[in-house]
C-alpha cells in the first residue's frame, strides 16, 4: 500500500510532459506559421509587381524584374531570331523563307506570364517552398519558344506543286484471255513534311541563342507515296514490270497508213501470252482486209509496190520485233522486206524490220519464260512513234546485239518511165522509190548467269529498187 502514491505521481509526470510537450509543439507550429505567412506577406509585399528573386529562364536572371521588362528582353532576341533564313532547295527551285515566317522564336508573353506566377498559386506551403528555394539554389526555368508547321506548309506550296505526284494504283482486267485494263502501279512523290519539321527544329536551339542572324540551307526531303495496289498484287500472273520495249518512226506516212499502224497495234495490245506458249502475229492479228477495218496504203507485192489492203502494218510487226530483240525472247519466225524501207531506218539502221503477209510470212516467238507476259501498244500521233512493251517478271538475262553492219552495197538501177493512159497528160506520178541494195548483219546473244540462252546472226539480204515514174498520156 505504502507504493501507491508513488505510482500516481509517475503517471501525472507523464501526464504534465505530454501537456507541455503538445503546447509547446502548437506553440512552435503557430510561431512558424506566423513566420511563414509574414514571409510570404513580406514577399508578395515587397515583391507584388515583380518576379521572386533566384528565379532565371535558362541561364538568363529574371528576378526583380517586372513583366514587361522580361517581355522587352526576349522581343530583343527576337527581333534577331527572325532574320535567319532558310534556304531549302529542290533540283533547281529554291525557297527562302524567313524565321519570321515560320514564326519561330521565343514565347515572351508565356515565358514574362510563367516567370512572374512562380510562387504565386493558391498553394501556400508551395509558394513558401519556391521562394525559398529561389532565394537559395536559384530557380530556372526552360524557355518556350513557337514554330509554325502551318507556315512552313504555306511557304513550300509552290514547291510541293512541282514535286507532288499521286501514287496510282494498279489496275488488271483481263476479258477472253486479254487484258482490256492495263494501269501499271506508280509510287507517287511528296514532300516529307515530318522530316523537313524536325530538321527546322533540330536547327531551333542553335537559332535562339546565336548572337547574330544565320541562313542554313538544306534539300528538301522527298517522301515516297506506296501505291495501294502494286501491279504485283493487281495480277498473279507475275506482270510486274517492263521487259523489253521496241520503237519505229513513221513520220510522213499518208493517213491511210496511220489508220492501218493504230488498228494494227490495237489487234496486238492486251495480248496475254503464257509460259512457254507460241505467238504468232498473224493469228493474232486476224484477217487484214476492207472488211476487219484496214485501208488501203502501199505494200509490197509481186515485187512492186501497190496499194493493198493493210499497208503499214509491216510498221507494227517491225516494231514488235524490235521489243522482242530488246527483251531476248527466242525469234521463231522473221522475215526482212525485200528492200531497203525508209520508215524503218529513222532513227534507226537497217535490218531492224520485219515483214508480215498473211497467211505465209508471220512474225513468231516463244515465251520461255516462267511467267506471262504482256504485250501493250502506243501510238502517239505528235511525235509520229510507235512503240511496243512487253510486260513481265525480269529473270536476269542480259542481251548483247552488235552494231548491224552493212556490206555489198548496190545502186538502185536506172528510173524508169512508162506511159499511163489513165493519167492526164503532163502528170508525173512516183510510184516506186530508189533504195540501195546491201546486205546487213548483227549478231544477238542473250546470257543469263553467263550461260548462253539463244544466239543468233541475223543476216539480211535486199534488193536495190529501181525509181517508176508514170507519165501521163490522157489527152485533155
Amino acid at each position: 500500500m505504502s507504493h501507491h502514491p508513488h505510482h500516481i505521481s509517475t503517471k501525472t509526470k507523464i501526464r504534465h510532459l505530454f501537456a507541455s510537450s503538445f503546447w509547446f509543439l502548437v506553440g512552435f507550429l503557430f510561431t512558424g506559421l506566423i513566420l511563414l505567412t509574414s514571409v510570404i506577406a513580406y514577399f508578395q509585399f515587397h515583391y507584388k509587381d515583380v518576379i521572386y528573386p533566384g528565379i532565371y529562364i535558362d541561364s538568363l536572371y529574371v528576378g526583380e524584374k517586372n513583366r514587361e521588362e522580361v517581355y522587352q528582353i526576349f522581343e530583343k532576341k527576337n527581333s534577331i531570331i527572325q532574320k535567319t533564313k532558310f534556304v531549302i532547295t529542290h533540283e533547281e527551285k529554291v525557297a527562302t523563307i524567313s524565321a519570321q515566317e515560320l514564326e519561330i522564336g521565343y514565347n515572351s508573353n508565356l515565358l514574362a506570364d510563367q516567370a512572374f506566377n512562380l510562387g504565386r498559386s493558391t498553394n501556400v506551403v508551395s509558394n513558401f517552398y519556391i521562394m525559398l528555394n529561389a532565394n537559395i539554389n536559384g530557380l530556372r526555368l526552360v524557355s518556350s519558344y513557337t514554330f509554325s508547321r502551318d507556315a512552313l506548309t504555306k511557304a513550300l506550296a509552290t514547291i510541293q506543286k512541282d514535286i507532288y505526284t499521286p501514287s496510282v494504283d494498279a489496275q488488271f482486267t483481263v476479258e477472253d484471255n486479254r487484258v482490256v485494263t492495263f494501269i501499271q502501279s506508280t509510287e507517287g512523290k511528296s514532300i516529307d513534311y515530318d522530316r523537313i519539321t524536325q530538321r527546322i527544329e533540330s536547327e531551333i536551339p542553335r537559332i535562339l541563342t546565336a548572337k547574330k542572324s544565320r541562313v542554313i540551307a538544306f534539300a528538301i526531303p522527298i517522301k515516297i507515296l506506296e501505291p495501294k495496289i502494286t501491279t504485283e498484287k493487281a495480277n498473279t500472273m507475275g506482270i510486274v514490270e517492263v521487259v523489253g520495249e521496241g520503237r519505229s518512226y513513221f513520220a510522213g506516212s499518208i493517213p491511210n497508213r496511220i489508220h492501218n499502224i493504230n488498228l494494227g497495234s490495237s489487234r496486238i495490245n492486251g495480248i496475254l501470252i503464257a509460259p512457254n506458249e507460241t505467238f504468232s502475229f498473224n493469228k493474232t492479228i486476224g484477217d487484214i482486209s476492207k472488211f476487219t477495218g484496214f485501208k488501203e496504203a502501199y505494200v509490197i507485192q509481186g515485187g512492186k509496190t501497190i496499194l493493198g489492203d493493210g499497208g503499214g502494218v509491216c510498221q507494227v510487226s517491225t516494231t514488235l520485233f524490235r521489243a522482242l530483240l530488246n527483251a531476248g525472247l527466242p525469234i521463231l519466225e522473221r522475215n526482212p522486206h525485200a528492200y531497203r524501207v525508209a520508215y524503218y531506218e529513222q532513227n534507226y539502221p537497217p535490218g531492224l524490220d520485219a515483214a508480215i503477209f498473211t497467211p505465209s510470212v508471220d512474225l513468231k516467238f516463244k515465251n520461255d519464260t516462267k511467267k506471262h507476259l504482256l504485250i501493250q501498244s502506243y501510238v502517239d500521233p505528235t511525235e509520229k512513234t510507235l512503240t511496243f512493251r512487253l510486260y513481265g517478271t525480269k529473270d536476269n538475262r542480259e542481251v548483247v546485239m552488235t552494231k548491224p553492219v552493212i556490206t555489198n552495197q548496190t545502186p538502185p538501177p536506172e528510173p524508169l518511165q512508162q506511159n499511163d493512159p489513165t493519167l492526164p497528160k503532163g502528170t508525173v506520178k512516183q510510184v516506186e522509190h530508189a533504195a540501195w541494195g546491201a546486205t546487213v548483219q548483227f549478231d544477238w546473244t542473250v546470257k543469263r548467269d553467263g550461260k548462253i540462252l539463244h544466239q543468233k546472226k541475223f543476216i539480211t539480204r535486199y534488193r536495190s529498187w529501181q525509181a517508176v515514174f508514170l507519165n501521163g498520156t490522157k489527152e485533155g
